[in-house]
């Protein structure tokens, strides 16, 4: 029997609604809790010959908050600290929407993190000012808050800028580079600073921010790639290298589709040549 058009239709409206209702249902009950490791080597213009294997963490949107349970963090935690990582970065947006219930609660939760060369803090655009980072810094985490600190392994040294969210007029990161002896790597909640970063010439972007994208739709992909270099994984503009978390937990919608929770761990490697 042949189908008339308005049919056909309406049987793939049909089926569109269902798929995208078994997308979301497994994003919501499955995807959004599989943490994983993500592993990556990421080559770094300039890197001293002491720092070359460098491993950092990178933790990032955590997002605790009624979407995000403690036994997510929990897990986050576990697998970060059984990487035996250098170095721990966390990379913001610990709460959403600066919801104080959630900001020591979850300050506490990572608060077993810990690494040889130290855990630094910055901030992203759901952390208020006050309360997110004195509960990290109770902690013994270094929140660096437009600031910058010198990290020596094997001899050799590398400097760490983390800035706000809010930071990103090229001058301002600039006045916090002034003065610099050694290389310069930047914790930034945004990837969309990889801009100013290549601008500057600095060889290293951690960032998160992105999720990944969250939602990743077969055939049509994130609907915010085109605001960002890379939602997820490395990017290289000039002589500076970005890597992308898609971080811990969700935001806005409790689900994640093609695009898992991870817990980053770095390899930094000297660029051939440099």
């Amino acid at each position: 029997m042949e189908l008339s058009r308005r049919a056909a239709l309406k049987a793939f409206g049909i089926v569109g609604l269902g798929t995208a209702t078994g997308l979301s249902t497994y994003g919501y009950a499955f995807e959004r809790h599989r943490l994983g490791v993500t592993r990556a080597t990421v080559g770094v213009s300039g890197l001293p010959p002491g720092l070359d294997g460098l491993r950092i963490a990178l933790v990032t949107d955590v997002h605790h908050s009624p979407m995000v349970p403690a036994g997510d963090i929990e897990t986050a935690v576990r697998l970060t600290l059984a990487e035996r990582p250098d170095l721990v970065v966390l990379g913001g947006d610990y709460v959403t929407w600066g919801d104080r219930r959630y900001v020591e609660p979850v300050a506490e939760l990572l608060s077993p993190l810990h690494a040889p060369l130290g855990v630094f803090a910055i901030l992203g655009n759901h952390d208020d000012d006050r309360d997110m980072p004195a509960a990290l810094s109770r902690r013994g985490f270094t929140v660096l808050r437009d600031a910058r600190t010198r990290v020596t392994m094997r001899g050799e040294a590398v400097e760490f800028v983390g800035i706000r969210y809010w930071t990103r007029r090229v001058q301002d990161l600039a006045k916090l580079l002034r003065g610099a002896r050694d290389p310069i790597f930047l914790l930034a909640h945004d990837p969309r600073r990889l801009t100013e970063a290549a601008e500057l010439d600095v060889p290293l972007v951690l960032s998160g921010h992105t999720h990944g994208g969250q939602v990743v739709v077969p055939g049509l992909g994130a609907l915010a790639a085109r605001k960002f270099p890379v939602l997820a994984g490395t990017a290289v503009r000039d002589n500076t290298s970005l890597f992308v978390s898609r971080g811990v937990g969700t935001v806005y919608v409790p689900f994640r589709i093609n695009c898992p929770p991870e817990v980053a761990l770095l390899t930094l490697r000297r660029k051939a040549g440099f």
